[in-house]
């Protein structure tokens, strides 16, 4: 069973930047890729980015297009999100799934495992 945990959350000034990190383990096969999602209160959970394993390609909603960047780190099994310039509405609990197989990267329902979350708050 793979597991999936998010760290580097927190409080933090509008304008200011945090790192998230997202370690994987228990993987028994290359999977296709990783993502990173968000959900605010009362709002539903939105794609935020994905990076496909293998090849690097990243994608980004457009809200955050130009301020986070996703990467990872294959020989550690750990995807980061680099957050900057943040915003108080991107305040949300960040979570990190795991797409087994190769297709669409922004539907939530398509990723196999999921983390438990992360907390985070942007002040203004």
């Amino acid at each position: 069973q793979v597991q999936l945990v998010e760290s580097g959350g927190g409080l933090v000034q509008a304008g200011g930047s945090l790192r998230l990190s997202c370690a994987a383990s228990g993987r028994r096969f290359s999977s296709y890729a990783m993502g990173w999602f968000r959900q605010a209160p009362g709002k539903e959970r939105e794609f935020v980015a994905a990076i496909t394993l293998s090849e690097g390609s990243t994608y980004y909603a457009d809200s955050v297009k130009g301020r986070f960047t996703i990467s990872r780190d294959n020989a550690k099994n750990t995807v980061y999100l680099q957050m900057n310039c943040l915003k108080p509405e991107d305040t949300a609990v960040y979570f990190c799934a795991e797409r087994v197989y190769r297709g669409s990267y922004y539907q939530s329902n398509d990723y196999n495992y999921w983390g438990q979350g992360t907390q985070v708050t942007v002040s203004s």
